[in-house]
């Protein structure tokens, strides 16, 4: 069963996942003297049946569990593509299972007994990383919110912009005026929350291969 403990209200959360109580407590007490949240599970399945939000933090996962193996696990995460950010301890940690873990995308593998600075250093790293996949998330689903608010003229007048031609060019293969292109343009830039071409064009990568597609689609004249 889960034992959380806040340092405070907003502080990132640690999760310990260890099947030895006197670890989970020792960890938990080294996380909160330093202002991090915790939370510790005796096993991979406690944690999964556990009715936890989604919460900014880390994992630090034994490799040896009962059940599913911490590195199993990882392993899953990985291929379930959360990203989430892992580390791993254990008493046993050899050179193939570590280069596991590391493929599987963990932030380190320590060896039991852990020095605390170590795993400190370790686990702000997996924070900071965290922090920069939320924030990244965040940033693309606002992106992916305005390009839904865009008309499908102006899906296809940013796709000819982001691929290079200029409003004379646009006019002539959409068959509108090149003032209307310029509009629709304007209305792009705005819209996107775009300070230059070159934003569009990152924009335009994020959204993948259906927002170049759109530069094709059959648009209605005048939209």
């Amino acid at each position: 069963m889960g034992m959380p403990a806040c340092a405070e209200s907003d502080a990132p959360t640690v999760v310990v996942i260890d099947d030895d109580e006197s670890v989970r407590e020792a960890l938990g007490g080294l996380f909160l003297s330093v202002g991090l949240a915790t939370e510790s599970y005796g096993s991979v399945q406690a944690y999964l049946a556990a009715d936890r939000p989604d919460r900014a933090g880390c994992l630090v996962l034994d490799i040896r569990l009962p059940g599913r193996s911490g590195l199993e696990f990882q392993e899953a995460l990985a291929r379930a593509d959360t990203r989430q950010s892992v580390v791993l301890i254990s008493a046993h940690v050899d050179v193939q299972m570590a280069v596991r873990a590391m493929k599987a995308g963990a932030v380190d593998v320590l060896t039991k007994p852990v020095r605390e600075e170590d795993l400190l250093e370790a686990v702000h790293r997996a924070i900071a990383a965290d922090g920069m996949r939320r924030s990244e998330a965040e940033r693309n689903a606002a992106v992916r919110a305005r390009y839904a608010m865009l008309t499908e003229r102006e899906r296809q007048i940013m796709a000819l912009v982001t691929s290079g031609l200029l409003n004379k060019q646009i006019a002539n293969e959409v068959g509108i005026a090149e003032a209307t292109v310029k509009l629709h343009r304007g209305h792009v830039m705005r819209k996107m929350a775009a300070d230059s071409v070159a934003d569009l064009v990152r924009m335009t990568d994020l959204l993948g291969p259906g927002c170049a597609a759109a530069a094709a689609d059959p648009v209605v004249a005048g939209r």
